[in-house]
């Protein structure tokens, strides 16, 4: 295909109509891009940036790219250049690091290319000139759902529409759903991106449909997996807390918009996101309770996952260790425990975890035996591992009749799934299916057994998983009486968990059910909460007993944790295509990459996603010549299947709003008459209301000047200064954040900022240095817009006694303040609700103020002959060094200057640290970082 406006003819890689009407639509005009997920989207836009790189000479950026999006976009530009044999192509440089040079950088904008580059780097490059708006010839903006008002990628925009009205500018998004929250939320997005066009583009769109529908189709079976009685039971148990969690979250918050606060909405990823945000700004008055079930509902719905995912093992490690973190903190009198915990559905989800991994020995066998207490292995297995060793064998059955593809496909079979945890869990399976653990004594059972040679079983990787949970719940519960030794008095004084004889009745909370299970059953304390279960040591011995390591398991490789690469015969071996099985986990645009260059004759989706079924029908529907046969595998009446349906009505409900929206919308003004554009009018005012009458500010006034720290870029405040047409400088500070004149300087501090930096004593060596150089410093205490604005919590006293403890957080601060301002008696201390309030705030400090000067900002606290550039510019180790017993900010800039890494510092011996931090300082830190809590247990 050749495109006439193109600068010259470009080989492209866009075989379906829709893809190629796109790509035409967006070489004649700017506009945002709305694909529905797994549509190519990535495809469209390699193909876009390859047709301006092919000219050569153009200087395009890219805005918003995630790392690995920047390696497929480079690879594909490659391939593109090398298919075209453009000679003009240069391909994707990413400025992505802060190792390169300022000269370098300008020394690369001037030679012009394709640009990825982070926005922080961008920005800053942008206001200082390093990158001239005016050389850029358009922008390339991917995730445009997530360039909100306040965002860096705005303030990108706005600069360069300022500077330049000719240069293209499209924006691309594959998640139509932040376009339809809020007011008129796409005409918002559309001023934010500076672009008065949208276009959609959904699976339904007449176009799509035809090109994905109108080829030949690929052959789909759908496989519907009954759950196991066992997971029925616990995926109900689990639903019924959610629901009891969420009636209390609403009995408890009155007031609120809690419509979408239903069993229905907590399928969705991002609910407790949802429920956070809107009790976020009243979070200072909300119960320990309420946030306690916020906590407990992203557990839970994580279980909800788990159940279908994990084995049965695996889980039961899983709700072992989430029942230890719930437990009380040592010596705690307050009984803090989740709600969901004094549950009778918390008890089923808890005993019928334990009764899929062992039950108690039927009473025919007890009687044989001399322990009453004798346990046995139950074991069950994911129902989907039957059917995908099924599936495989109908495969091969397929491929015995028909050996040679009649196409171009390798013949390769491709497992798709969730997770990397799933993808290994599946290999691990598939190796070991076959391999059959025989026991010495044979009975009818066993004989049985032997008839089902061929039958595919997870025997051998379940029995190894429970000989590693046993092994880690002793261990376990070594640790657990060591770091919880006053909780561990306070459960034994508690009542016995075990029903004992003679004993009083156990509590009507604690009916037993089944009889033969009571073994295996978990007690309640005192207050009615379930405690943690340990297995006597007879029953762990039985249990050991029983799957203790036979033969054929002995004769197993090991498991490669760590790969040396040694003997490389005996573990690798290079297979056909048509031999090979390949499992993979959902990767996004990824994907794409997999199909094409495995070009899969099998597909087993193990799970479902809406977004790869789509990745399939482009990629049959481009390749005539290649068959695929999918297996769609879901849990029938499951969590499942009910987030997948979810997931594509909630696309499709979308769309359609923005649809609508786009019909009704009018014409998203982008730039006003006097030629300064804003994406939010609301922060950006050109009058000057200091002026009698309101008049402008004169042609030859000095605009207002700020000097930023180039690390304060991951904060909005310089983007809506720069609204307030304050022109923003950025340079590499030492001594505070902002300075306003040549007499103010101010260090802006986020609450969770300020209370680390009170920890470790930044805080007071800042201000000393800024008394230094500064007649004015000051300390912004900045909150966050949509949180509280205060330090106090208006907690329910009644249930936490921690709100009026002395040791608490805010009184904590407050103290800390107070010391702060004793300290510096002239420091003065701003409060700000919000990033809007302080460029207010900033605003008039500067009003009768002279304009600092950059040069003098950045020499200011530093040595003699000493560079900007020689700072160091990443604190985030250092935050981390501080924090270790024996570190104090005298001595860590020896540590710093003398050492590389935290790495070196943990690996030096106290003698080697002696000469940096002193002897006593040297023993701390030597002692922290070689401490072992596994020898604490023994001893």
């Amino acid at each position: 295909m050749s495109t006439s406006d193109a600068p010259q003819p470009v080989k492209l890689s866009l075989p379906l109509e829709y893809q190629q009407d796109l790509f035409q639509e967006l070489r004649a005009e700017d506009e945002v891009v709305i694909l529905a997920r797994g549509l190519g989207l990535m495809r469209i836009i390699t193909n876009l940036l390859h047709s301006y790189d092919a000219a050569g000479n153009n200087l395009i950026v890219v805005v918003g790219a995630e790392e690995r999006e920047n390696g497929w976009i480079g690879e594909a530009l490659a391939e593109h250049a090398a298919i075209s044999a453009a000679a003009k192509a240069r391909g994707l440089t990413v400025v992505n690091t802060d190792f390169q040079s300022v000269g370098a950088r300008e020394k690369m904008y001037a030679g012009g290319g394709i640009f990825s580059i982070t926005s922080r780097i961008l920005v800053v490059d942008l206001l200082t000139g390093l990158l001239a708006p005016e050389s850029i010839t358009g922008l390339v903006v991917l995730h445009a759902d997530r360039v909100i008002a306040t965002s860096l990628e705005a303030f990108i925009l706005r600069v360069y529409r300022q500077k330049n009205k000719a240069g293209f500018l499209k924006a691309f998004s594959d998640n139509p759903d932040p376009f339809t929250i809020g007011f008129s939320p796409l005409s918002a997005m559309l001023r934010n991106l500076f672009l008065k066009k949208a276009s959609l583009w959904p699976r339904f769109q007449v176009t799509v449909a035809r090109s994905l529908e109108g080829r030949k189709k690929a052959e789909v079976i759908e496989l519907e997996v009954p759950m196991t009685d066992h997971m029925k039971e616990m995926q109900t148990a689990i639903m019924e807390c959610v629901e009891v969690s969420i009636h209390e979250l609403k009995k408890g918050n009155t007031g609120l918009e809690m419509e979408d606060w239903n069993l229905d909405s907590a399928l969705l990823k991002n609910f407790d996101t949802m429920v956070r945000r809107q009790l976020e700004p009243n979070w200072h008055r909300v119960s320990w309770k309420t946030r306690q079930i916020v906590n407990d509902l992203t557990v839970l719905r994580g279980l909800l996952n788990s159940i279908l995912t994990y084995d049965a093992v695996s889980f039961l490690q899983h709700l072992d260790t989430i029942h230890a973190a719930h437990s009380p903190p040592p010596g705690s009198t307050r009984q803090n425990q989740s709600p969901w915990l004094f549950l009778d559905a918390a008890q089923t989800i808890f005993d019928t975890a334990r009764r899929r991994v062992y039950a108690a020995r039927p009473t025919k066998k007890i009687s044989e035996e001399s322990n009453i207490d004798a346990l046995e292995p139950v074991l069950e297995e994911l129902p989907k591992w039957a059917q995908l060793a099924d599936v495989l064998e109908e495969i091969d059955r397929d491929l015995s009749f028909d050996p040679v593809p009649r196409d171009d496909s390798n013949g390769t079979i491709l497992i798709m799934c969730s997770s990397h945890d799933t993808c290994r869990q599946l290999r691990d399976y598939l190796q070991h299916m076959h391999v059959k653990p025989k026991k010495g004594n044979s009975n009818s059972e066993e004989a049985e057994d032997m008839g089902d040679e061929d039958k595919p079983s997870a025997t051998f990787i379940m029995r190894r998983k429970l000989r590693n949970y046993l092994r880690w719940k002793s261990q376990f519960a070594q640790v657990s009486q060591t770091l919880f030794a006053e909780n561990q008095q306070a459960l034994r004084s508690a009542a016995d968990p075990r029903p004992s004889r003679g004993g009083k009745p156990p509590n009507k909370r604690r009916r037993v059910r089944g009889g033969g299970n009571a073994g295996a059953m978990m007690g309640r304390a005192d207050n009615g909460s379930i405690q943690q279960y340990f297995e006597k040591p007879g029953e762990v011995a039985d249990l050991m007993a029983e799957v203790q390591i036979t033969e054929e398991e002995a004769q197993q490789k090991p498991d490669i944790v760590a790969d040396p690469l040694d003997n490389m015969d005996d573990f690798y071996q290079l297979f056909d295509m048509q031999d090979l099985v390949a499992v993979h986990a959902y990767d996004g645009d990824q994907d794409e990459h997999v199909l094409e260059e495995i070009k899969p004759r099998y597909i087993i989706m193990y799970e479902p996603d809406a977004a790869f079924i789509r990745r399939v029908e482009v990629y049959r529907s481009s390749h005539n010549d290649r068959n695929v046969r999918v297996y769609f595998m879901y849990y029938g009446g499951s969590i499942e299947e009910q987030r997948y349906l979810s997931t594509v009505r909630r696309e499709k409900d979308a769309f359609t709003k923005v649809i609508k929206e786009r019909a009704t919308m009018s014409v998203v003004m982008t730039v006003d008459s006097h030629g300064a554009e804003d994406p939010q009018e609301a922060f950006l005012r050109t009058v000057n209301t200091r002026i009698a009458g309101g008049g402008r500010l004169a042609a030859t006034a000095e605009p207002p000047r700020v000097v930023v720290d180039v690390r304060e870029f991951r904060s909005s405040l310089p983007s809506l200064l720069h609204g307030r047409s304050i022109v923003i400088v950025p340079c590499m500070l030492t001594v505070g954040d902002y300075i306003l004149s040549p007499n103010i300087c101010v260090e802006r501090k986020s609450v969770n900022d300020l209370i680390s930096s009170f920890k470790d004593g930044r805080l007071y060596n800042q201000a000393e240095t800024m008394f230094q150089h500064y007649k004015s410093p000051m300390l912004l205490i900045e909150f966050d817009q949509n949180k509280s604005f205060t330090l106090e919590p208006f907690a329910d006293l009644s249930g936490s006694i921690s709100s009026v403890n002395p040791g608490n957080v805010s009184n904590d601060l407050q103290s800390k303040i107070v010391l702060l301002t004793l300290a510096f008696p002239k420091l003065r201390i701003i409060w700000s609700s919000s990033p809007y309030q302080t460029a207010e705030i900033f605003e008039s400090l500067k009003a009768q103020e002279p304009e600092p000067d950059p040069i003098t900002a950045v020499r200011a606290g530093l040595e003699k002959d000493q560079n900007a550039e020689d700072q160091a510019f990443n604190q985030e180790p250092q935050e981390m060094l501080g924090i270790v017993p024996g570190v104090t900010p005298q001595n860590i800039k020896n540590i710093v200057l003398e050492t590389e890494n935290i790495r070196e510092v943990a690996n030096m011996s106290e003698k080697e640290l002696e000469p940096f931090v002193g002897q006593t300082a040297g023993r701390k830190i030597h002692g922290f970082f070689n401490r072992n809590v596994m020898e604490e247990v023994n001893d």
